[in-house]
């Protein structure tokens, strides 16, 4: 029997309606898949850094092939096929580009450059703009591991311990003042994220520094922004003040002058007293810093 107009109208509708509906439910699926591979994004940002890939292909001059980045690495020879996917989530993540090297040689294909990107060049810059070591820390497995059991923390009645004290039986500070090897991990990454956004500061911000002769970074651990202070404003006379564990690795070759203490009890006399924190909040980390003055 012949469908009428109208029917062949209905049910062209319905299988546009179907066919949108199947859309919403893929496009569903991709966003939650999204979410639950994200931290593979994290992972092959932490091989990288691991096997020194950003270096390697610094030292290549800023773009590398993977016959040479090899040259440059640790690396199985049989992984080197593995190599080629993880640079392929590195380059659509942004922290490599590509270009192509034509073979003009006669050879069948084309090998790719990995090259690079605005982010890769904070991993592999020198002090004071090399983020690396924070990075090193935020992908360590001591801290992503505090996050592998949120439901148990939600269910536990405030105030309550941090995720991260909850997982390790000690918050951050603890941890650091017992575990060596934490603690060094845990203080170059706090230096390289001081000495990269303090020179940032220095530069945009610098003239609340003027006018005072004697600053003192409480809580400043191994100096960071306060070298960077000392650096940009020589007529300062810096100091840090942390606890007496922090103090004794602080660098020795520095401007700056290290006093052991705790700041619940006493702070070091100066004409500012310099405080900065790193904090979690909502979507975002937040840096705040404050100079207050002592006169």
């Amino acid at each position: 029997m012949a469908l009428s107009k109208e029917q062949k109208l209905t049910i062209s509708e319905q299988q546009h309606t179907t066919s949108s509906e199947q859309q919403v439910a893929l496009d569903a699926e991709l966003q939650l898949w999204n979410h639950t591979f994200g931290y593979v994004k994290s992972m092959a940002l932490k091989a990288a850094l691991d096997l020194g890939i950003p270096d390697a292909i610094h030292q290549h001059g800023g773009s590398a092939t993977i016959p040479q980045i090899v040259t440059r690495i640790t690396l199985h020879p049989s992984k080197t096929p593995c190599l080629r996917r993880l640079m392929r989530v590195l380059t659509l993540t942004g922290v490599f580009g590509t270009q192509e090297l034509h073979d003009d040689g006669g050879g069948c294909d084309d090998e790719l450059v990995y090259t690079l990107t605005p982010a890769s060049r904070l991993l592999v810059g020198p002090s004071g703009q090399n983020v690396s070591p924070l990075l090193n820390v935020m992908l360590c497995p001591i801290f992503v591991s505090s996050f592998l059991d949120l439901r148990g923390w939600f269910q536990h009645e405030m105030p309550d311990p941090s995720p991260f004290k909850m997982k390790h039986g000690r918050d951050i500070w603890e941890l650091a003042a017992h575990d060596a090897g934490f603690s060094r991990l845990f203080d170059a990454g706090m230096v390289a994220d001081s000495g990269f956004i303090m020179n940032v500061v220095v530069r945009e911000c610098g003239a609340v520094f003027q006018g005072i002769s004697s600053l003192v970074d409480v809580g400043g651990g191994f100096g960071g922004a306060t070298q960077a202070i000392a650096k940009a404003f020589p007529h300062l006379e810096c100091s840090v003040l942390d606890l007496p564990n922090v103090v004794a690795g602080a660098p020795a070759d520095t401007a700056v002058k290290y006093v052991a203490g705790d700041m619940f009890e006493s702070v070091s006399s100066a004409d500012a007293v310099f405080l900065k924190d790193r904090r979690a909040t909502g979507r975002t980390w937040r840096r705040n810093a404050c100079l207050i003055s002592t006169s």
